[in-house]
């Protein structure tokens, strides 16, 4: 297979996938259509300015004016004003309607995504695909697409006038208009090939950023200013140096478009006075045939532009395809389940993030309605992954999770995960008010009474009572205001206004001071009252509490039973205790 018809190919496979994302999107075309009619009409006003310009000169003569000429003219002119201002903006409206609608779409579908999506792809390229791609598309649809249709119309419409007028003139014009886009069409493709690279190259950017100003105190921490600065000044140089190539492609189109109408003018006008001259061309003719000339190469100026944008619009498609034809997360069927008083396991459940490399190797376990189950093991063994499989983050390769006598993939989504309760040692506060962190996610209103109660049973009410605006206080981008400790409350009074039936704690006081840890952890106990708890176990009290305990080592669990069962029958349980577990 020769190289160009594969490209051939794969530009129409991409042009049919543009116009399948469009037509998905439920647009209002009756405003396209309007609007490409107004600017249809513009044409039709610009193409009928040459003719009574024409009528204007050859009427008028040095001692009269003809009045009624210039009258139409100007009505003329006023017209092509009004209905371009209101052809455009109704262009530009519905372009803005498209991209708002697509962007909806795409941030809908970017939520359901699986957590597996972004453990594989940076959180910046995904944004820059949600905001530039689309503006990339927007473009193309509301301003180029536009005016390459009634440029187009311009050009064939004022060729065929042409033509009418004088045989000898439009020959000239159309010998010309040939050789112009032989020289364009090179730069074009060039510039179209530099577009797309620009593209990757600001959303390797946009991602590498993302991620670096998101964890900028372990940069600073790290002393890694100077190596970040070097990194980001590489990927800055790259774009530099793309930028630099299309700039001298720029720099050339320019001057050769200028030169290209101005040797046609020049050439034209020649021609056109010997032909007056001759007395076979009138004045007004000539004054006309220049201003075609002007509705002839103009257009054909903007055909390299709209195909370059053309390029760059298809290269976005591609990517946001990309990203929409991923499965989102199953969400099951619409079976609605209670977990209140259900027994959930475990029955050889295999897990791996990457092939050939387990995490998890056919681990069993039981949590009985009301108790507290606790994973203890050395870091890396797989507890963690055991409760990202219970928020069916991920699903396993092999085994079931049972609730009751139903496997959990088989329950409706929201339904299961608006049962959870959640709190890591790093739990997640999003910026905004402490009222909009406590509430987030929840499906009914609470009232201030009742957020103040959760507030209190989390230990939390009395330094939130201390900011000047209580509730309505701003702790900025990921809680960056508040203590580890204050942040950890946050997140337990959010779990009790939940009021799960399923609680997991992961090491939730892991990473907090002695004075911290005792809030947090009474808080806990508060917390893990009368609902199934399962915990990773840090504290010895919470392990020697638990009713039943699971030593995980290197994905496989090795040991079970009681605190006292496990201290006497699994020697690795009994010396983790004793060098880990004490305070």
């Amino acid at each position: 297979m020769t190289v160009k018809p594969r490209k051939n190919k794969n530009k129409t496979v991409k042009l049919r996938d543009f116009f399948h994302l469009l037509s998905g999107l439920q647009l209002k075309k009756s405003l396209f259509v309007l609007g490409l009619f107004l600017s249809l009409i513009t044409s039709a006003a610009n193409l009928a300015l040459p003719l009574l310009t024409r009528n204007l000169v050859d009427t008028s003569k040095w001692d009269k004016f003809n009045y009624t000429s210039m009258v139409i003219i100007v009505v003329v002119f006023i017209l092509q004003l009004v209905l371009s201002t209101l052809g455009g903006f109704i262009l530009r409206y519905f372009g803005e309607s498209v991209v708002k609608t697509l962007r909806e779409r795409l941030w809908a579908h970017l939520l359901k995504l699986p957590v597996s999506y972004f453990d594989e792809n940076k959180a910046g390229e995904s944004s820059s695909r949600l905001v530039n791609d689309t503006g990339v598309i927007k473009d193309l649809i509301a301003a180029q697409f536009p005016n390459f249709i009634t440029g187009g119309i311009q050009l064939v419409c004022s060729l065929f006038i042409l033509f009418v007028m004088d045989w000898q003139m439009a020959t000239l014009i159309f010998t010309i208009v040939p050789i112009v886009v032989l020289i364009l069409l090179p730069i074009g493709r060039i510039m179209s090939r530099l577009g797309r690279k620009l593209q990757t190259a600001t959303a390797e950017l946009n991602g590498d950023v993302s991620e670096k100003l998101a964890d900028v105190r372990l940069i600073k921490a790290s002393n890694g200013e100077r190596f970040e600065k070097d990194r980001g000044n590489g990927l800055i140089d790259k774009i530099f140096g793309i930028g630099v190539a299309d700039a001298r492609v720029e720099a050339i189109l320019q001057p050769v478009m200028m030169t290209l109408m101005m040797a046609a003018f020049v050439g034209i006008l020649a021609f056109g006075i010997i032909r007056i001259g001759q007395g076979t061309l009138t004045s007004g003719s000539l004054v006309a045939f220049l201003l075609y000339l002007f509705n002839v190469i103009s257009p054909v100026a903007t055909f390299a532009t709209f195909f370059s944008q053309v390029q760059k619009a298809l290269g976005s498609t591609e990517r946001i395809q990309a990203i929409l034809k991923l499965q989102p997360e199953k969400a099951a069927s619409n079976q609605q389940l209670d977990l209140t008083d259900k027994t959930l396991t475990a029955k050889a459940v295999s897990f791996s993030y990457k092939v050939g490399e387990p995490v998890l190797n056919e681990i069993s376990f039981t949590a009985q309605p009301n108790s507290v189950v606790a994973f203890a093991g050395p870091s890396g063994g797989g507890k963690s992954t055991i409760f990202a499989l219970l928020e069916r983050f991920y699903q396993p390769a092999s085994g079931q999770i049972m609730i009751g006598e139903r496997d959990i993939q088989d329950v409706d989504l929201d339904n299961w995960r608006a049962q959870l309760g959640y709190v890591s040692q790093n739990s997640a506060i999003f910026s905004g008010t402490i009222r909009e962190n406590l509430v987030y996610g929840l499906p009914r209103t609470i009232t201030d009474d009742e957020l103040w109660q959760g507030l209190a049973l989390a230990y939390a009410d009395g330094f939130v009572r201390e900011f000047p605006q209580q509730m309505e206080t701003e702790i900025g981008e990921r809680g960056i205001k508040l203590s580890g400790g204050q942040k950890q409350r946050l997140a337990i009074a959010r779990a009790f206004l939940r009021n799960p039936k399923l609680l997991m704690l992961d090491e939730a006081t892991a990473s907090l001071d002695s004075e911290s840890e005792g809030k947090v952890q009474q808080a806990l106990d508060q917390l893990m009252v009368d609902r199934t708890t399962l915990v990773i176990a840090h504290r010895l009290s919470t392990i020697v509490n638990a009713d039943q305990i699971y030593f995980v080592e290197h994905g496989q669990i090795t040991g079970h039973g009681t605190h006292r069962e496990l201290m006497s029958q699994h020697e690795l349980y009994a010396r983790y205790v004793n060098e880990q577990m004490v305070d």
